[in-house]
């Protein structure tokens, strides 16, 4: 496709495998591996707490006895109102963090005193490529370097002490559709990083990068390239098999967004890939190929190379967004007697996966969430779901709500587990989503590229529909048992997309919500014990530290993500963003400054216009490609801009200027010009206008 630098892509894979792998020099000062494996926790030194991405603290200071003592120790403002998804770091009396726009800051833990600020300056304009709000998940550190991912493709490292860059490469190829939102992981000196984007033509791919100096060691692709030409890697001639069609001039997807984890034990690094893309198979697998290997996997590499070891696709042929990106967590189990080492993983599609660690051998596979709908459920051998029929819309023609939706069953915000307790404490969502082929859709150059139409499933200006989509939509902290394959408590919970968990060793599991609340519950029976108002919702996975005998619990707060952005105010749950760190410990007595009034907006938009005909078709349009920033059925959630409350609704000139030129270009709406026609553009404006006026007349009675 256009400008999506696939010939850059081969050019950095060939050199790759010209110059053969290098060995990275290895940290031994600052943070090393063996501190990384350790995970001692008195401090938090990478994403998941340790290698195994466990998100478990032995500190037991905080337990079910005192956690009601808990108090806000010390609160920082950050400076920018997007979601905050991230995990701080902790290490010699020092927090990091970054927030939305890929920025980082650095904290003295103890007292929360500001030692420095870094801004990449990511470009807003990169918003429009980004499919779930200018996020970033957290930094990594080795050495006396931290290492962020921005959202326009950059891996940087900075110096620890001050905040100074190091070094700055490009991982993406320039001027392509990929960005960043996930963290980086350090393994053996290297620095491994993936990107997002499979909803956008991309291929994926995890890359390695020398941790001292950012050169590339290796990259391993996800899905094949051109059929026609040498594919990098013996993994990827098995993989073009299941491909057909011109599907590598669509990307592929495959990306590797979020999940990496290391384990020395196998010596092997897990990752999960994305969808397929575009999610509609009709569109990339035009004779029935098949699988479209190795999209919403688990793949194992050694780290060393970047060679291929194992994988397990959860959800072969994916047509519904069921991305593998959620957390992997790796330990040893009890299974029939035997101990074994085991990969542990709950994806989007609502099935919790046991998976032999060293070879990848399906162990088990049981539901961890009531009314899946895409399957019948796992062949008990395999691990191959039987899929309904009626799940694959591009071949019934008709629509299929799908349960679970895009959103998953479990998202990205991460699960823990404790060994204490065998339990698993995953974040779950109940969201159907509306699927349904588009016999008109074409490949474009803007935006989400999905072969589908949504606009069947918005929701129409009725009292009694909406309060009953709002009831609908909802999730659950659920624990889960992986050896027995059964949930053994679950917390109902009023909205979907709550925050990520942390267990520890005084019998606690702490999570944040959406609709404003940090809690903790006992990790053996789920009784809430503690909460604290947020005063905004809670995307991010909280965590522990120990400084001078104390123990400390950290958590971003402040809403966004996918979905604030796409299913806005009818999606409920929604607070308004209050983007802040809250550092929380036993005795501690502060508070919150009081909430400033948020004034309510008034809708009095113009008249409606335009045709039956003209609406209808704006309404198409919309949906399948405004609706992921300014929500669906022009209803937006608290970040992006409310379309029917925009002064360009009502002047033709002006809206063409902003959609069709891209006057706002700079503020993150960029030009669509090379997507729609001005006629389409139009009749986008009219289905507002008559979403707005609808209502309006709805909010006056």
């Amino acid at each position: 496709m256009r400008g999506l630098g696939f010939a850059a892509f081969a050019a950095l894979a060939l050199a790759g495998c010209n110059m053969g792998p290098k060995e990275p020099t290895l940290a031994t000062d600052g943070v090393t591996d063996a501190m990384l494996a350790a995970g001692n926790g008195e401090e938090w030194l990478t994403y998941g707490g340790d290698y195994d991405e466990q998100r478990f603290s032995p500190l037991n200071q905080i337990t079910d006895a005192n956690v009601g003592e808990l108090g806000l120790a010390w609160s920082a403002d950050l400076d920018t109102a997007r979601g905050q998804e991230a995990t701080p770091l902790m290490h010699d009396g020092t927090l990091y963090i970054s927030t939305a726009w890929s920025m980082v800051k650095a904290y003295d833990a103890k007292t929360g005193a500001l030692k420095w600020a870094y801004d990449p300056e990511v470009p807003r304009s990169k918003l429009v490529e980004v499919c779930c709000d200018a996020v970033n998940r957290g930094v990594a550190l080795y050495g006396d370097k931290v290492y962020v991912a921005t959202l326009d493709g950059r891996l940087v490292a900075l110096d620890q002490k001050t905040g100074k860059v190091a070094w700055s490469k490009l991982t993406i190829p320039e001027g392509s559709h990929m960005a960043i939102t996930g963290a980086p992981r350090i393994v053996k000196g290297r620095v491994l990083i993936g990107s997002a984007g499979a909803e956008y033509f991309t291929r994926g791919y995890l890359a390695a990068f020398d941790a001292q100096t950012g050169d590339e060691l290796w990259r391993f692709y996800t899905v094949p390239g051109d059929p026609s030409k040498p594919q990098e890697g013996k993994h990827l001639d098995a993989a073009v098999k299941t491909w057909s069609g011109d599907f590598w001039k669509l990307g592929g997807g495959g990306t590797v967004w979020d999940s990496i984890t290391y384990d020395p034990k196998t010596d092997l690094v897990y990752f999960g890939t994305a969808n397929a893309e575009p999610w509609n198979p009709a569109y990339r697998n035009t004779d029935g190929a098949g699988d479209s290997l190795y999209t919403a996997s688990i793949v194992a590499v050694k780290p060393d190379t970047g060679e291929y070891a194992w994988h397990f696709q959860e959800t072969p042929e994916d047509r519904w967004d069921f991305d593998s990106n959620q957390q992997i967590t790796v330990t040893d189990l009890n299974i029939g007697g035997k101990t074994r080492r085991v990969v542990m993983h709950a994806p989007k599609n609502g099935f919790f996966y046991v998976l032999d660690a060293a070879t990848g051998k399906f162990i088990s596979g049981k539901p961890f969430v009531d009314g899946i709908n895409w399957a019948s459920g796992l062949d008990p051998v395999t691990g191959k779901p039987n899929v309904n029929p009626e799940a694959k819309y591009e071949l019934t023609g008709k629509p299929f709500v799908g349960v679970p939706g895009a959103v998953g069953a479990h998202s990205w915000t991460p699960m823990s587990y404790s060994p204490t307790t065998g339990l698993v404490y995953i974040p779950t969502n109940n969201t159907p989503q509306y699927y349904a082929h588009d016999p008109d859709w074409e490949p474009g150059t803007t935006g989400f590229q999905l072969g589908i139409d949504v606009s069947g499933g918005n929701i129409p200006a009725d009292k009694a529909v909406r309060d009953a989509t709002k009831a609908a939509l909802n999730g659950a902290l659920v624990a889960f048992d992986p050896v027995a394959g059964e949930i053994r408590w679950k917390v109902p919970q009023s909205s979907p997309t709550n925050g990520g968990t942390l267990a520890t060793a005084g019998n606690l599991v702490f999570q944040g919500t959406s609709t404003g609340e940090f809690r903790a519950y006992t990790a053996d029976t789920g009784k809430q014990l503690w909460s604290f108002p947020t005063q905004t919702g809670v995307l991010a996975a909280p965590m522990t530290y120990a400084i001078d005998g104390a123990q400390y619990v950290a958590v971003l707060v402040g809403w966004g993500g996918v979905w604030d952005v796409s299913a806005g105010k009818l999606g409920g749950g929604i607070t308004p963003n209050v983007s802040r760190l809250l550092v929380f410990k036993l005795g501690a007595k502060g508070s919150l400054p009081p909430l400033k009034p948020t004034p309510a907006l008034v809708l009095d938009p113009p008249a409606p216009a335009g045709t039956p005909e003209q609406i209808a078709l704006g309404e198409k349009l919309y949906s399948n490609s405004c609706s992921v920033c300014h929500g669906i059925s022009a209803v937006a959630g608290s970040l992006n801009p409310d379309l029917r409350h925009s002064a360009t609704l009502g002047q033709k000139d002006l809206w063409q200027k902003v959609v069709h030129d891209g006057l706002l270009a700079e503020n993150g709406m960029v030009a669509w010009k090379d997507q729609f026609s001005r006629e389409q553009i139009e009749a986008m404006r009219t289905y507002v206008l008559k979403r707005a006026n609808e209502d309006k007349a709805l909010e006056g009675k």
